[in-house]
This record gives C-alpha cells, structure tokens and sequence, in this order.
C-alpha cells in the first residue's frame, strides 16, 4: 500500500467521523426539526406574534389584524375558540396545526395576558366541543 493510498484512506475515514455527529443532531435544538409549543406563551409566540404583534395590538398593513389586547370578545371562551379552529376572514384556521391542548393553552393566555383579566381557563375539551373543520370553500 502506498503513502499517496494510505493519506486517502485516513482522510476519508476522518471526513466520514467528522460528519457523522453533524447527521446525528436530532432532536436537540438546532436540527432540523422546529421545537413544538406547549404552554399558551409558546403557542403565541410561535403562531400568533407573527400577525397579532408581541404587545397583542395586532396591526396595519396589507390588512388590518385586530388587536388581542383589552379584547372585550374574548370574555366569552367560545368565540376565540372558533376564531383559533376556524378561523374567519384573513384569519386562518388552525384546526389542524394546533392540539386541542395547544389551542387552549393558547386561549388561556392570551384571555389573561395584554390587559385582559379572563382568568377562567379554557381546556381541550372545551376546544373539542366547539372545534371543528371549517367549512368547505363555497359552503
């Protein structure tokens, strides 16, 4: 066996041990996976900040995103509920991106966060009452 041949085999051999805790990343953070929201404060800021501002103020732009906070309609559970599953509007459904559990835990935050003081917790199976798929286009 030749140095030349040897040089290759220890290269290769070391390139191949270098890259292989790159392949074994998951699931720690930073792979390629995105982490999953659990608590309400999760869920907002990886679902709903985008649109609905951090300060829960929504905003204007293309469209007008109403605002979460000092919301006097989210004092009944069951209108944000079928806002969350439904959707209406500009605002999408999550019925299908969100566990009952998330969206509850959602709801129960944002009810009491941003000046909203509606401390009665919304549970999955409230949300499993109400939720449901949102109707078919044209319906």
């Amino acid at each position: 066996m030749t140095h030349r041949m040897m040089f290759r085999m220890i290269l290769g051999a070391a390139s191949f041990a270098l890259a292989a805790p790159a392949l074994a990343d998951e699931p720690g953070p930073g792979g390629s996976k995105p982490p999953v929201p659990v608590t309400g404060e999760q869920v907002y800021q990886m679902v709903c900040q985008a649109c609905h501002m951090a300060d829960g103020k929504g905003g204007v732009g293309a469209g007008k995103v109403p605002a979460l906070a000092s919301n006097p309609k989210l004092k009944v559970a069951a209108y944000p509920i079928i806002m969350v599953s439904k959707g209406r509007g500009a605002m999408p459904w999550f019925y299908d991106t969100l566990s009952p559990a998330q969206t509850a835990a959602v709801i129960t935050y944002v009810r009491t966060h941003f000046g909203n003081a509606y401390p009665e917790p919304v549970t999955a199976a409230d949300v499993s009452k109400l939720a449901g798929p949102p109707p078919a286009a044209g319906h």
